[in-house]
């Protein structure tokens, strides 16, 4: 019998790294991607070569459909879970920000999902129980003002998440998802536009470090473990911490409130 088997991307650092040192101190056989090469090479060290490295951008189909059939040649053509993990965030208002930036954002976040769930597809349904995870964000319970259009693409994928647990539970497939809140990731290592130009903004993961309410900061193994909870469990959406579905269930309640409450912050 082959070894479990987990195809992350965005695995290089932050939550898909931990995810991966996670599963592979559990025996399991990683499959772990990125753009950041050098990352992949340090994590492949960690592993002493057991594991499968390979670059990869999620928005590109062809690329991605090429890395899955290397992964299942290493894997004796298991895939346990996929985790759709990768994702970037342009902060800054959306007038502000290079039309080709908030393309890019949605290419890789949302795009690169849908690519990785029709390239997974034949390995996720010859494996039985499997799991297609994706990483959301709380900011897909109620948009994030200076990140309106990754907030929409993580909306994206929990509303894929809920279709897809219906349409492939005819394959034994599964699907959920994760809502990290603020968690000290490469994310938060960034610039922001402010009118069309790159500037300093605050690293919410060090500004948040002392919080204790659903604000604060969490480490990337907080999200991990909820990814091998949710390969044990069978619930649809994750919060990390679970306070970030209050806020959610707050939406629900009354959008309006809490549109103007925000607009209300803004002002002052």
């Amino acid at each position: 019998m082959t070894r479990q088997s987990i195809f992350i991307t965005g695995a290089a650092s932050g939550i898909g790294r931990a995810t991966a040192v996670q599963f592979h101190d559990r025996g399991w056989f990683v499959g772990a991607t990125d753009v950041d090469e050098a990352g992949l090479a340090s994590l492949s060290d960690q592993f002493e070569g057991d594991c499968f490295i390979s670059r990869l951008d999620v928005s590109d189909k062809p690329a991605y459909d090429e890395v899955i059939s290397e992964f299942a040649q290493s894997s004796g053509d298991r895939l346990d879970i996929l985790f759709n993990n990768a994702g970037i965030a342009i902060f800054g208002k959306i007038e502000d920000l290079p039309f080709q930036k908030v393309i890019d954002t949605v290419n890789i976040n949302f795009v690169g999902v849908l690519n990785g769930v029709h390239a997974a597809m034949a390995l996720l349904k010859q494996t039985p129980n499997s799991l297609c995870f994706s990483t959301a964000s709380s900011a897909a319970s109620f948009g994030t003002a200076g990140l309106a259009t990754y907030g929409a693409t993580k909306a994206a994928v929990k509303s894929l998440s809920e279709a897809l647990s219906v349409e492939l539970a005819r394959h034994d497939i599964r699907a959920a998802d994760v809502s990290p809140g603020i968690i000290d990731t490469p994310l938060w290592e960034t610039r922001g536009y402010v009118k069309g130009e790159m500037k300093p903004i605050a690293n919410a993961a060090k500004t948040n470090v002392n919080r204790t309410d659903a604000g604060r900061t969490l480490s990337p193994d907080e999200v991990a473990s909820c990814v091998w909870e949710a390969y044990q469990g069978d619930k649809l959406h994750y919060y990390v911490p679970p306070e970030v579905a209050d806020h959610e269930k707050a939406k629900v309640a009354d959008p309006e409130k809490m549109r103007d409450a925000q607009i209300g912050r803004r002002k002052k």
